[in-house]
């Protein structure tokens, strides 16, 4: 799964890559949590643009925002399936920028806490989707959730699931307005190699969510 990660990555940059045409400045973030206004790319037809959503998928149809607090990650071998994602995996795609993320080690009685990354130090890029949801009083919540696979060989030892990482040449095709079968993004799901990735102790401070500085991508 993918419960925390991080974004350092400079907005021209992103602006760049994304040929945004408006790009806010971002402060780096180095324990981005759930629940929080996390920094996704989106197409809106003619253009990317950048928005900040909330991290915690919420049907269209809940009746409450419990959703949320669950829904960090969908499955990506059964979210065309399932009544919660298969919308949005026809309609609402999009990408998440960072440049790692955490996982956590169970063995040995102890929760070690490991920081993942790609091997050239370059942005990593998350498949996601999302969804507007309308509360009572009418205003509209947008939400996302990060889509896993299977775990590579690097990390596998740590975790059987990793996000669904993709490369730059699937970007158009992903975020496509015009392109709602699920059947051809199954070829993005798979994990992305483990020889291209590298993994470290952290110190254990990241498990705090108050705690958000470069200690936290600290090599122990």
């Amino acid at each position: 799964m993918c419960g925390r990660f991080v974004n350092n990555i400079p907005s021209d940059e992103l602006g760049r890559i994304f040929s945004l045409i408006e790009t806010p400045q971002l402060e780096a973030r180095y324990n981005i949590a759930p629940m929080q206004q996390v920094a996704v790319i989106r197409n809106q037809g003619d253009h990317n643009r950048f928005d900040l959503l909330k991290w915690g998928f919420v049907p269209s149809w809940s009746k409450d925002l419990s959703f949320g607090s669950h829904l960090i990650n969908a499955r990506s071998e059964t979210m065309s399936e399932k009544p919660t994602f298969r919308h949005a995996i026809k309609f609402r795609r999009c990408i998440i920028p960072t440049s790692g993320f955490y996982e956590w080690d169970h063995s040995g009685g102890k929760k070690q806490p490991y920081y993942i990354q790609l091997a050239d130090h370059s942005p990593m890029f998350l498949a996601g989707v999302w969804e507007t949801w309308k509360a009572p009083d009418n205003s509209l919540l947008e939400t996302f959730a990060i889509l896993t696979t299977s775990a590579n060989k690097l990390v596998e030892p740590i975790h059987d699931r990793m996000p669904v990482i993709l490369y730059p040449d699937t970007f158009n095709l992903w975020l496509s307005h015009n392109m709602h079968d699920p059947e051809q993004l199954q070829p993005f799901y798979q994990p992305f190699p483990a020889a291209e990735m590298i993994a470290y102790k952290v110190p254990d401070l990241v498990n705090n969510t108050r705690f958000d500085s470069p200690a936290c991508i600290a090599q122990v």
